[in-house]
């Protein structure tokens, strides 16, 4: 029993799908004669953006079609996993997660604000406590997790590291209107039974005065103050399927109240007449095997009382950390697909030196603005995007990644192609 609470222990600290395996595998030996567990991911991109960047490329599109291209190098993600094995059953686990290479206050150029400057202070800059839990496992079929825990909401959110994905950034619709990666202080229920993984989690609600125009909810889970506001409450469950080798089905969804979700907490504001009803569902799905890796979601969310979050006094208090301006939309969407087959599979000495080069295609296409909340259109925000390209593993725990992608706006606007090259590993040191 000691052996296999360790090792589900590991998987959920692990990297999700085949690279979790992986990693679980990898790691078992270790944790024989050591509780502790160290690990992490990172990666580092390069991009080339064949489109104009001014503020008004789509308000004035006709003036900008012909602008330069412009480039960026980033780091989105870096990342350090700690574990431990206290015994009885109790563990603890956390990650920090430095992006884009920077922490503290930093400058951002507000393209919904007619390209206003704004110094944004996220909470914690752009150092963040991603996950900090003890957890208590009386079997594999029953854990109790309590603490800062990731959101399992979408395809992205439950497998987000850079080997879950083909594309050199994330999956781009589910990063766009969901929180990416989510993660909130609350309690998780999880277990696996059979061919079954299942989880029920009790959160925080999300705050209203976050939500945009072009990013739907994506920052509602974020608080400028020093907690998590709580007046409100959300819960999430996660459902996986595992019944046919190779495929992992899922169904996840989160529902949760959002206005009146903020510091001070006005008993008889706005939250006292609108709730602001978060619901979300989405299924999602994993295929690995006969040299094929398939990946794709579907996810439609709902917002209510959409129509008065751009009246809400935080909102329309200049001084206040919260957006400012802009409806946000009753309804947003993200559909995507992506598949990538294994070439090296057919060459016999790079299969056995355990090198893999996936040639991959993808799909999406979202909107975070799928409404006209009280007539107002933003048609820029309705996207879809095709991405083609490689990821090249020399070893299993590193991967080169190059691709070109294309945006398709509507007629109206000029379409966004880029070219992207980056370089990514996840796996334990310890």
């Amino acid at each position: 029993m000691k052996r296999i609470v360790c090792t589900l222990f590991i998987m959920a600290l692990c990297l999700t799908g085949q690279a979790q395996e992986n990693s679980a595998d990898s790691t078992r030996q270790t944790k024989k004669t050591s509780r502790l567990s160290v690990g992490g991911y990172g990666e580092a991109n390069f991009t080339r953006n064949f489109y104009s960047d001014h503020v008004s490329r789509y308000s004035q599109p006709e003036e900008h079609k012909d602008d330069p291209s412009h480039g960026r190098f980033d780091i989105p993600h870096a990342v350090i996993y700690l574990g431990y094995d206290f015994g009885k059953g109790w563990t603890f686990g956390t990650e920090v997660e430095f992006e884009h290479g920077g922490a503290g206050i930093a400058y951002e150029k507000e393209d919904e604000e007619g390209g206003e400057w704004e110094q944004e202070t996220e909470k914690g800059g752009e150092v963040e406590l991603e996950q900090f839990w003890l957890q208590k496992s009386f079997a594999p079929y029953a854990n109790i997790r309590v603490g800062h825990i990731v959101v399992p909401v979408g395809l992205n959110n439950a497998h987000h590291e850079p080997l879950s994905y083909f594309t050199v950034y994330r999956p781009e619709g589910e990063n766009t209107i969901m929180p990416s990666t989510w993660h909130q202080t609350g309690v998780s229920f999880w277990g696996r039974y059979k061919d079954f993984r299942y989880e029920a989690q009790f959160l925080a609600g999300l705050n209203a005065d976050q939500f945009t125009n072009v990013g739907w909810i994506h920052k509602g889970h974020k608080s400028p103050m020093e907690f998590d506001v709580a007046n409100k409450y959300g819960a999430a469950l996660r459902i996986d399927n595992y019944s046919v080798p190779g495929l992992r089905i899922g169904l996840s969804g989160y529902y949760g109240h959002s206005i009146g979700n903020t510091y001070p907490n006005d008993a008889n504001g706005a939250g006292a007449t609108y709730k602001g009803k978060v619901a979300i569902g989405s299924v999602d799905f994993t295929y690995n095997a006969h040299n094929w890796i398939v990946r794709g979601q579907a996810d439609y969310g709902y917002l209510g009382d959409a129509a008065q979050l751009k009246y809400m006094y935080n909102r329309l208090n200049s001084k206040s950390p919260y957006k400012h301006s802009a409806f946000v939309s009753g309804n947003a969407y993200a559909i995507g697909i992506e598949a990538g087959y294994d070439i090296f599979s057919q060459i016999q000495s790079l299969r056995q030196k355990g090198e893999r080069f996936y040639l991959f295609g993808r799909y999406e296409a979202y909107n975070p603005y799928a409404s006209h909340t009280n007539g107002v259109s933003y048609d820029y925000t309705e996207v879809k995007r095709m991405a083609f390209g490689f990821n090249y593993h020399p070893i299993r725990q590193i991967v080169i990644k190059g691709e070109y992608s294309k945006r398709f706006l509507k007629s109206l606007y000029n379409n966004e192609p880029s070219v992207s090259i980056g370089v990514a590993y996840e796996g334990f040191f310890l």
